[in-house]
């Protein structure tokens, strides 16, 4: 058994929908399990649906909300001939999902309302995939994961129930016909309510290493568009090298400061079994791609992550006590409450210099939360720079021009919170 996952660029359009057909293709005598994202850029569109909804802009929600359709049915059009019909009907079932919605009027929270919505994507996209790898002779199953990946009501961020899934994925598997694949969506989930759940944005890599692990595969292969995973971004700094092998642990300290090559919560269900993660070239399938494992990789060079859109908040005791052991555990209590996580924190004898992403309604709930602790500043439009195994030029060439705000180095990471 193998796992491959396909993002949202891999499946933006006809072409792109067709190279996937490609690589299934050449491993169509495999085990195969693969998961898909939402189309392209629709997670955004279907985000401002959500945010038209929870506004009660009804009239914009559905607007908005048509435009996915159209994108959908047509790209359904140039890519299907005999299966057209068929699948066009089974994407109106989840249209009317979602217009259900969209005609009432919000009741309960908004991260509620956005998973109900958002993951419409990811069954539209699935929907038109498996309709198409049927139609070029692959025996493709579709799969609502919704029926198997069990979840808890934890919104926008939600976690697995292991034992419930375990059971549901194993006995999905048993089931599959044998040369038979499976195609179903990465990201989403449901409740007990039968409640649809997100896994956090970019969780299609998440739900590819449930499958795997769950099902003790071989290796995860995630397809992208990139040769291998770059030591920085190659749209962002031109000298970005490829990597062709990384640990588990190297990975998991790169997705904790911010690296997109994979989701943060990959890696442990992929660890805790040995099995191998793959990141491989969507448009060349040839190249070997980048390998990660629990093998050491040393010789590392500079691996530079950026994180635009910081905001650091300056947290002074109200009455110049020391911070000390109570105002740090209502501060840690605070981001468990509200999911936040820093991404830098600095302590003093009476303040704390916190960067966290520019979230305003978390912000101001934290705010809110300390308030009768701390005297808050906040100062906003920063990036965060991180440099793992850095040296004296990478360290120069990314602060060059920059005035820093805040800075921490170990032996291994530098970080620079910058304007």
């Amino acid at each position: 058994m193998q796992v491959f996952k396909f993002g949202g660029a891999s499946v933006s359009s006809v072409e792109k929908i067709q190279q996937v057909g490609l690589i299934l293709q050449a491993h169509q005598h495999q085990q195969l399990v693969v998961i898909i994202s939402a189309m392209g850029k629709t997670t955004n569109a279907l985000e401002k649906v959500a945010d038209a909804f929870f506004e009660q802009r009804t009239t914009d929600a559905l607007q908005l909300f048509d435009q996915v359709k159209q994108q959908h049915v047509t790209t359904a059009k140039y890519l299907l001939v005999t299966q057209f019909n068929a699948c066009v009907a089974q994407l109106a079932d989840f249209f009317t999902e979602a217009e259900w919605l969209l005609h009432d009027k919000p009741v309960r929270s908004y991260d509620y309302y956005y998973d109900q919505i958002v993951c419409i994507g990811e069954l539209l996209s699935t929907c038109i995939v498996s309709y198409y790898l049927n139609e070029i002779g692959l025996h493709a199953i579709w799969q609502d994961v919704r029926d198997v990946l069990r979840t808890d009501d934890n919104f926008r961020d939600a976690g697995i129930d292991w034992s419930y899934s375990t059971a549901k994925i194993q006995s999905l598997a048993q089931h599959l016909p044998q040369g038979s694949i499976c195609v179903t969506q990465g990201f989403i989930g449901a409740t007990d309510e039968n409640e649809s759940t997100t896994l956090g944005r970019e969780g299609s890599d998440y739900t590819a290493a449930i499958f795997a692990n769950i099902l003790s595969a071989e290796s995860v292969t995630i397809w992208k568009d990139v040769e291998g995973v770059m030591s920085a971004d190659p749209k962002q700094f031109a000298n970005a090298t490829y990597l062709p092998e990384l640990s588990f642990e190297e990975v998991i300290e790169m997705a904790y400061y911010g690296a997109q090559v994979i989701h943060p919560k990959t890696i442990k269900p992929l660890q805790n079994k040995g099995i191998p993660l793959r990141v491989k070239c969507f448009n060349d399938m040839q190249l070997p791609g980048t390998t990660i494992s629990s093998k050491r990789v040393k010789q590392l060079p500079p691996i530079v992550i950026i994180k635009a859109q910081q905001v650091l908040l300056q947290l002074n005791t109200l009455d110049y006590s020391f911070v000390g052991e109570q105002p740090m555990m209502a501060l840690y209590a605070a981001f468990e409450q509200l999911k936040i996580k820093p991404n830098l924190i600095q302590t003093g004898a009476i303040g704390i210099q916190l960067c966290i992403d520019d979230k305003p309604e978390k912000i101001d709930a934290l705010a809110a939360n300390l308030a009768h602790m701390f005297d808050i500043q906040v100062s906003k439009g920063l990036q965060l720079f991180t440099v793992r195994h850095y040296n004296a030029d990478s360290m120069a060439q990314l602060t060059a021009g920059k005035k820093i705000i805040l800075e921490q180095k170990t032996s291994i990471t530098y970080q620079s919170l910058v304007l």
